[in-house]
């Protein structure tokens, strides 16, 4: 018996109807997919850290949400883990004609413009087969992250020469749009919907500005907080150190130390 196989197993046994477990006999496909999403980001957190031990244990993790899901689908006599398997193969083959075809590509900008147009054509004919219209948009799913599904939709968009010409432009609507979220915030009275538009806006800029510099926005914000994390941890230390709570000092001895953690952090 392979791995595969014997996980397979397990998970048949888990869903047994009278020997099974409570708990993953209740699961349904909806009610899955928050763990799904936090055993990725596991998976990411463990690459972050490099811990390879922990990498290939969250993995593990994840493939068991596929065969969670794969189980469900046979279940329902929809799909099976061979099923899952025998999709994305397909779908692998046909997106990499240059390696498994007569294509050829040159570089890796070459390959990425080809296999997006090969996931255009595919989205065409999957809106042909629903009798609906095609958007380079379709398939943006909406449960990705805010900050990688906006970025996503900006690439798109570029693609198609949506686009600014040059990173001035980029800039300056940051500028505009916090100059929006600094005018709604002076208002006597601040309307909560309007300022969470324009800070929602705010957001898509700036996302824009790092895609357009070629920054990954989840990345870059998912770094900031490890940042904070470090640098609040040193200042909660030095504080400490001085027999002070946080909130008892005022705000100058806070940037005080603040100004500190930054450079005690740059150092290690």
């Amino acid at each position: 018996m392979s791995a595969i196989e014997k996980l397979q197993n397990i998970m048949q046994a888990l869903r047994d109807p009278e020997k099974g477990c409570p708990w993953d006999l209740k699961q349904n496909f909806r009610s899955l997919v928050p763990y799904t999403i936090e055993e990725a980001y596991e998976v990411a957190d463990a690459i972050e850290r490099n811990d390879m031990a922990d990498i290939k244990n969250e993995l593990g993790d994840l493939l068991f949400q596929v065969v969670f899901y794969a189980q469900l689908g046979k279940e329902q006599k929809a799909f099976g883990f061979e099923d899952i398997a025998e999709a994305i193969s397909e779908k692998l083959v046909r997106r990499h004609p240059h390696v498994f075809a007569e294509d050829s590509v040159t570089d890796a900008e070459h390959q990425t413009r080809q296999w997006e147009q090969l996931k255009a054509e595919e989205r065409r004919e999957k809106a042909q087969q629903n009798n609906s219209r095609s958007s380079i948009l379709d398939d943006v799913s909406r449960t990705l992250p805010s900050l990688m599904r906006a970025e996503k939709l900006q690439k798109r968009a570029a693609r198609e020469g949506f686009d600014w010409p040059d990173v001035q432009g980029v800039i300056a609507k940051v500028e505009e749009e916090l100059d929006e979220v600094q005018h709604e915030v002076e208002q006597v009275s601040v309307d909560k919907d309007r300022l969470e538009d324009e800070i929602g806006d705010l957001f898509f800029s700036c996302v824009n500005l790092a895609r357009y510099n070629g920054i990954d926005a989840e990345t870059a914000l998912r770094n900031a907080n490890l940042k904070f994390e470090k640098r609040f941890r040193r200042v909660e230390k030095l504080a400490e150190e001085k027999g002070r709570l946080l909130s008892d000092i005022n705000i100058d001895e806070l940037e005080a130390l603040w100004q500190r953690a930054k450079l005690d952090t740059k150092k290690a």
